[in-house]
């Protein structure tokens, strides 16, 4: 059934895990790698890896969204499965295929295990976000209090990680996507630049369209996370997350919920200049998302070119 499948891995300097990765892809039809601007040997190596995985190699970081339309763009199978280079695949695709088979399921994601093959909980699968849980996690609630309601209910803490069921978000790391729905919804939305909160986003159209989202553990991937930003800088990473946090809320929040989540984040970061004090990058950041959050301009996140970011 894999052979209905184009996986769609997007890269940023991602020459350690991208060989591992397209070697779990071996039996889906159709693999392209789409990379932003790798300065390591990315390209490289996919390039020698093997007949049949294809290679967009972008001059610029186009964000990760624009570089998952490119791949879809690229390909023709009727199914679309989105991988990060940091996931490999331990298990058959098949779970997937058949839950999209159903009419009303538009999209699937798998279950992700770290290292040590425990279920990355809290990453995994995640409720769409309220303007309470938005504003716990902009004010340290989420961070002093982890266990709150409200981010037990985002980060669906107490989830049956074991059986099949609907989901609101499935992590955008292994997310497979009818593509008749993702070309009804328009792809993904390239103003969540260069990252976060676009599968959040997707995930939301895909539901507001009608289509039903599956979460299916029988297909599972071990998922390293966060290699792309170990190289990026406290304020291009504060800069990036606030942005596309805001850009979500404004989308999809009402009036009130958006003032409120917006007064949340001046506050929070205001308790982050205050913590921060002695680092210059801590002030700039921080700064920068007061700014964001009273609806100014910060410093262009496409002028701090995003180097490390898939």
């Amino acid at each position: 059934m894999s052979r209905a499948v184009a996986a769609v891995v997007v890269t940023c300097n991602s020459a350690a895990e991208i060989d591992i990765c397209l070697r779990s892809l071996e039996n889906v039809a159709e693999t392209v790698v789409v990379d932003n601007a790798s300065t390591d040997d990315t390209c490289r190596i996919v390039g020698l890896r093997r007949k049949g995985v294809g290679l967009i190699a972008n001059p610029e970081n186009r964000g990760f969204a624009a570089a998952a339309n490119q791949g879809v763009e690229a390909t023709a199978s009727p199914l679309v499965l989105f991988l990060n280079p940091d996931a490999v695949l331990l298990s058959s695709l098949e779970p997937l295929v058949l839950e999209l088979e159903a009419p009303d399921v538009g999209a699937a994601g798998g279950r992700l295990v770290d290292e040590n093959g425990e279920t990355q909980k809290g990453f995994n699968i995640r409720a769409f976000p309220t303007a309470a849980s938005l504003m716990c996690e902009a004010l340290l609630v989420n961070r002093l209090w982890p266990g709150n309601p409200f981010n037990r209910r985002y980060r669906c803490l107490d989830m049956d990680w074991t059986r099949t069921q609907d989901a609101d978000q499935p992590a955008g790391a292994f997310l497979m996507v009818r593509r008749d729905v993702l070309e009804s919804i328009g792809l993904w939305d390239n103003g969540f630049y260069p990252l976060w909160f676009e599968d959040v986003d997707l995930c939301r159209r895909i539901r507001q369209a009608g289509f039903r989202i599956r979460y299916v553990p029988a297909s599972v991937a071990r998922h390293r996370g966060g290699h792309s930003l170990a190289t990026i800088s406290v304020e291009q990473k504060q800069i990036y997350w606030y942005g596309s946090f805001l850009r979500y809320t404004d989308k999809y929040l009402s009036r009130p919920g958006r003032a409120g989540v917006r007064v949340g984040v001046f506050l929070g970061a205001a308790l982050r200049l205050l913590a921060g004090l002695g680092r210059a990058d801590s002030r700039r950041a921080f700064s920068q998302v007061m700014a964001l959050a009273l609806g100014r301009r910060a410093a262009d996140a496409r002028q701090v070119q995003p180097h490390a970011l898939t």
